[in-house]
């Protein structure tokens, strides 16, 4: 099992699309059992999937010492791909992880569900704490989505900051710049500047995800941004890949 963080300390960057359209890659092409775990209270993953939330809030029971995360799995309508799906209750969760005391609860979970999952998935909130910090101590890889602006740039050394904090055995980090115009200069210059980093354009078809409610493989497969998609999670594989090689 390998675990990937999708995060990002700032909001409106496409984190939410980017780890559904991951976790759609992963089970569907790459044909591995996959979970998508959100920790985001917006409950955005399950929106984009069609997965209704359920009435009564309960995500937050997954961290109690007797939590069963198998009781809140949801199945979606693609093969291979489930849902842990977030509600109004995962607001609280940097206080009641640090009641527990227990700094590798995600970690200990996420290994739990690895019996079951080749892949887990996480849809970060846009916030530090202990939860974020906690998630960094699961993830074998951390992908940090970034529109080319000043105001990424900062977001990503944020990021930076936050994962190699966490000692020498800190995930190895992937940027990604979304969202990417190469009709604008201040996006080209992005990119002209970091030749190395995969990209996801800014496409109407990325934007069409949340009212399809569907990964984009489902309704614009040959589009450039599926295909932008489909080769991100290329380099995410290899370098899972090299870390286990490394390891």
């Amino acid at each position: 099992m390998a675990s990937i963080a999708v995060y990002s300390v700032k909001g409106g960057v496409g984190k939410t699309t980017l780890a559904v359209n991951l976790a759609w890659i992963s089970a569907t092409i790459s044909r591995r059992k996959t979970l998508l775990w959100d920790l985001d209270a917006s409950n955005g993953s399950g929106f984009l999937l069609g997965v209704d939330a359920r009435k009564k809030r309960s995500a937050d029971s997954v961290f109690l010492r007797d939590g069963d995360p198998e009781k809140l799995i949801r199945a979606t309508a693609y093969p291979g791909l489930d849902l842990l799906p977030a509600d109004e209750s995962i607001r609280a969760l940097d206080r009641q992880l640090g009641e527990l005391g227990k700094k590798r609860r995600i970690a200990r979970i996420a290994e739990g569900l690895g019996k079951r999952y080749e892949r887990i998935i996480f849809d970060c909130p846009p916030v530090l704490g202990e939860l974020s910090a906690q998630v960094m101590r699961a993830a074998d890889l951390v992908i940090v989505p970034l529109p080319p602006s000043p105001l990424s740039a900062r977001a990503f050394e944020v990021v930076v900051e936050e994962v190699r904090g966490h000692g020498k055995g800190h995930p190895p980090i992937l940027p990604v710049l979304s969202m990417l115009d190469l009709r604008r200069s201040l996006h080209k210059a992005a990119r002209e500047a970091n030749p190395a980093w995969p990209v996801i354009p800014l496409a109407s078809a990325v934007e069409l995800c949340a009212v399809e409610q569907r990964p984009l493989g489902a309704f614009a497969p040959r589009s450039p941004a599926a295909r932008a998609m489909a080769g991100l999670w290329t380099a995410i594989e290899k370098k899972l890949a090299s870390r286990k090689g490394d390891k």
